[in-house]
């Protein structure tokens, strides 16, 4: 999971990157990038850490150019403290392509050898999105025949690199003295969305984003999202040229985007992701209702802030109060997107403190968006029990993480899920709950596409252990629990 942004602009655009970057840190707190293009020329600035401590004026300074680029990494494959793996990532022919990509591919041992031995082109890391990035090149110098580029040569080239990756991508890249290309995997796994403003001029300005929120707040439009295997090319004056590049491509966005990865403000495939947790807390509290005997719940807590609006429904459907038990210091990263247990489950305490007045002598309902690891529920519920409270009953908006996610988010090994190969009574006591309540599979697949004339299924392997691409296979996940971490 990342957070990429691309514009094309009438006037210099680093602003307005850094500012879209701001808005999508939730989706990556490792490194951060800016790339821009003042015409023919590149100005890349990347760091580790978070966007406000990443950039100083300088850097805002030599952004120069109209067009540019973005990425919040949160690493799923290579090494979060390697600062050459922060995005984006360059390199000089053809013309010169500079990319950002948020995703993971699931074949790049098979890629990074035909690079070397077939394309003869150098990796100098582990990361997948320099892969992808010269995947796309070598297709893209393919098709040149003489000085000039046209779209359709990047459409093929796009074509070829849907033919030769695997997994999922939602991608960015400029190409120098061209314009600004999007494009996403076949399965629309991960989010891309356009927006754009017309000028007085005349003259369009273009943006792409991971997530909507970033189109609203800087006052654009919303145009649509990036189809399913399709790319998009922006030139320099602001012309939008779209084609579908994938001879087979559907519509199955990760469901993980609307259970925690995504802010609520925002809109994905049609579905606002507000509402889709309200529909979550309406299904849990049935699932709720049917495994808990009504006096053991005297109140229900969110777990803030991606739980809320699940827990706000689960209390009003049930007819028990609502109560904010927990308090949040914002000043410290999301939890489960922190590289290392270690680091992970030390925040927890820092991020969270429990008020003992909302939990002496009571019978508590937590309820919260997910369950991955087990570290942050355990921690929450001795919090719970150290503040007074009488019984505590753990609810997940989300089904049991059973299974590897291999397509951006970083659970790579079953052995580290709490919910791998235990009961749900089993897991209920690794996290010292009395009572653990899990969403059916059913239903977050109904809660989420609910009402949605685009979205008839979502991506659920981390739940199901069924993975859409259908190329991810026992070796694959076994190479993966051997050679990385989360």
């Amino acid at each position: 999971m990342c957070g990429i942004v691309g514009i094309v602009s009438a006037e210099p655009v680093n602003q307005l990157v850094y500012d879209s970057l701001l808005l999508l840190q939730h989706r990556g707190q490792d490194s951060t990038g800016i790339a821009t293009a003042e015409g023919n020329i590149f100005h890349s600035v990347k760091a580790k850490g978070q966007v406000r401590e990443a950039f100083r004026t300088r850097d805002m300074r030599s952004l120069l150019g109209t067009m540019g680029l973005g990425h919040v990494r949160y690493a799923t494959q290579g090494s979060a403290a390697k600062e050459q793996e922060a995005q984006p990532f360059y390199v000089n022919a053809p013309y010169g392509i500079i990319l950002v990509h948020n995703g993971n591919l699931t074949n790049t041992r098979e890629l990074t050898s035909e690079l070397y031995n077939i394309d003869r082109r150098h990796l100098n890391t582990d990361s997948d999105t320099e892969v992808l990035l010269n995947v796309f090149a070598n297709e893209l110098q393919a098709q040149i025949t003489g000085l000039s580029l046209d779209p359709e040569q990047i459409f093929t080239a796009v074509s070829r690199v849907h033919e030769r990756v695997e997994g999922s991508y939602a991608t960015i890249a400029m190409i120098a003295g061209h314009g600004l290309l999007a494009f996403r995997d076949p399965f629309g796994i991960r989010p891309l969305t356009i927006g754009g403003r017309l000028l007085e001029n005349g003259q369009m300005e273009y943006i792409v984003a991971s997530e909507s929120l970033v189109m609203e707040s800087l006052g654009y439009d919303i145009v649509r999202e990036v189809e399913p295997g399709e790319a998009v090319f922006i030139t320099l004056d602001g012309e939008l040229i779209a084609k579908q590049c994938a001879p087979q491509h559907s519509l199955v966005p990760c469901s993980f985007e609307y259970v925690y990865l995504a802010r609520p403000d925002s809109v994905m495939s049609g579905i606002s992701v507000y509402e889709a947790r309200l529909r979550l807390g309406n299904y849990l509290a049935d699932t709720v209702a049917r495994y808990t005997p009504m006096g053991d719940i005297d109140v229900v807590m969110p777990i803030p802030d991606s739980s809320r609006p699940a827990a706000m429904q689960v209390a009003q459907k049930l007819g028990v109060e609502y109560r904010e038990g927990f308090y949040k210091n914002r000043y410290v990263g999301r939890t489960f997107i922190m590289p290392g247990q270690a680091a992970r489950k030390k925040s927890v305490r820092q991020k969270l403190n429990a008020m003992s007045t909302e939990f002496k002598g009571k019978n508590i309902l937590i309820v919260d968006d997910s369950i991955v690891r087990g570290t942050t529920s355990k921690e929450i519920v001795d919090m719970a029990r150290a503040a007074g409270a009488n019984k505590v009953t753990f609810a997940s908006a989300a089904p049991p993480v059973r299974f590897p996610h291999v397509y951006g988010i970083n659970m790579p090994s079953r052995h580290e899920l709490v919910a791998h190969d235990r009961k749900i009574p089993e897991i209920a006591a690794a996290i010292g709950a009395d009572h653990l309540i899990y969403q059916e599979v059913d239903d977050m697949r109904k809660a989420i596409t609910e009402g949605s004339s685009l979205v008839t299924d979502l991506e659920m392997s981390c739940f199901t252990g069924d993975y859409v691409t259908g190329t991810v296979t026992p070796e694959y996940l076994a190479w993966v629990e051997a050679t990385q971490n989360s």
